[in-house]
């Protein structure tokens, strides 16, 4: 959900005319984007466990380069790009790096990872999103992260060709590749 234009780069006006210690304004902007970011973090990382911590890294990025923004783009743009290149800078720190098996022993004992009691609806909800997930996890980085970042993000496809420096038409091809990989895929799930 977008805010009234301006409304972004008031509140982080704001936040940079702030004197040390009043951070009511950047709070304010944390809020409105942090479920989201925290969300992408998620999906464009796979790594349900740290993306808060991504996004709270995000965060913080923001709020020592806040004095530095020029303004040549609009806050959400910038924070996208921001969340962009930290998350892609994790997946790069990550490769090569050995993850545990959902059908380890170990984990599936784990009581952190016990199903509560709960409604129906949660249950469907969470079904369903467990279901988008596996699919999004089981995709390469190659065309997850453009479909989230256009999909998800609404970034343009040339702020996803820019975001991954590649040409507009690898970051629309990649997309489309994307998308109907998706749709195989969670198709497949409900065959």
């Amino acid at each position: 959900m977008k805010n009234p234009p301006g409304t972004d780069e008031l509140l982080l006006e704001k936040a940079r005319q702030a004197s040390d210690g009043d951070l009511q304004a950047f709070e304010q902007l944390v809020s409105q984007y942090q479920r989201k970011v925290v969300a992408n973090c998620r999906y464009l990382t796979r790594d349900p466990g740290y993306a808060e911590d991504l996004a709270q890294e995000v965060f913080v990025k923001i709020y020592f380069g806040m004095r530095r923004f020029e303004g040549r783009s609009s806050f959400r743009t910038w924070l996208q790009r921001i969340k962009i290149n930290h998350c892609l800078n994790y997946l790069k720190k990550q490769e090569g790096r050995a993850l545990v098996s959902t059908e380890d022993e170990r984990v599936n004992n784990a009581r952190e990872f016990a199903l509560q009691p709960g409604g129906e609806k949660a249950a469907i909800n969470r079904s369903e999103r467990e279901r988008i997930t596996s699919v999004l996890d089981a995709m390469s980085d190659s065309l997850r992260i453009p479909l989230l970042l256009r999909d998800m993000d609404e970034l343009t496809y040339e702020e996803v060709a820019e975001a991954l420096g590649v040409s507009l038409s690898a970051a629309k091809m990649r997309i489309k590749r994307g998308r109907e990989e998706f749709r195989r895929r969670y198709g497949a799930l409900h065959t």
